[in-house]
């Protein structure tokens, strides 16, 4: 079924190209912007998908880049401002979502960069755990912006005094999605905008 998902989400065509302002995909009922504006600069949307756990849908993640990329490697090296989306679809425990994070980091970055981005995953781990629960509906996005570092705003609002100015954890925290060991294959494809059977 989750194949099925972003197999359908492709062939409607909406996560290719450059969707017009106020174009929208949807995905498990929540919407994502096909185009937005980051510090001044247009974002498309790369893709969008839904993490599963087992046949549990947890929450949609959507990859927005400034040009279109299809594999790992071309989202990690793309210039520009980035925004990972993620809107919950149950309630989960703040703390442990940032854990499940943590191990996601580790588990895909290579260790001297996820060594150099130790600082950026403590401030992240902190804003989670600060926060009994997400509930469903919830929503966050992290954005980075080169020469700056990334910043967490939570249903909109920013929740992160100061960016993460390491580029390596921006990089790190992709690698849940996109890495070698990723939280969701089918996610992955889905941010990726590419069919399972297509890469390799």
């Amino acid at each position: 079924m989750r194949a099925f998902i972003a197999a359908a989400l492709l062939a409607a065509g909406s996560l290719g190209g450059g969707g017009a302002w106020g174009d929208t995909v949807e995905v498990a009922n929540v919407k994502y912007e096909t185009a937005v504006d980051l510090a001044g600069q247009k974002l498309q949307l790369n893709g969008a998908g839904i993490r599963y756990k087992f046949v549990v849908k947890v929450y949609t993640a959507g990859l927005y880049l400034t040009h279109k990329a299809n594999t790992t490697q071309e989202v990690l090296s793309a210039p520009g401002p980035k925004r990972i989306h993620i809107q919950m679809l149950r309630d989960i425990d703040g703390n442990e979502l940032g854990k499940l994070f943590t191990k996601g980091m580790e588990a895909n970055a290579p260790r001297e960069e996820f060594a150099k981005c130790i600082n950026g995953v403590l401030k992240l781990s902190e804003v989670f755990a600060s926060r009994k629960q997400l509930n469903s509906g919830d929503s966050f996005s992290v954005d980075y912006l080169p020469g700056v570092g990334a910043t967490l705003s939570l249903n909109g609002k920013n929740v992160m005094p100061e960016p993460i100015k390491e580029p390596e954890f921006f990089t790190a925290l992709l690698r849940i999605w996109l890495g070698d060991k990723p939280a969701d294959d089918s996610l992955k494809d889905a941010l990726l905008g590419v069919k399972r059977s297509s890469r390799r």
